[in-house]
């Protein structure tokens, strides 16, 4: 992985949460708590991010 990645896990279920945070979170490719991807560091990706920052973990490569 290069520093232009970041990975991210879902550690809170998105049960009650908005259905745009949910699709936000589905088209990240996140679908199970505890389960972590890697995409590459760009500002979509970012601005997604900011929309579930409060489900989410994430670290930078």
């Amino acid at each position: 992985m290069s520093k232009n990645n970041i990975t991210i896990s879902l550690i809170k279920s998105p049960i009650g949460s908005s259905s745009k945070q949910r699709k936000i979170l589905e088209s990240l490719g996140i679908k199970k708590i505890n389960k972590t991807i890697s995409h590459k560091n760009t500002p979509e990706i970012q601005g997604m991010i900011k929309k579930v920052k409060h489900l989410i973990s994430i670290e930078h490569n």
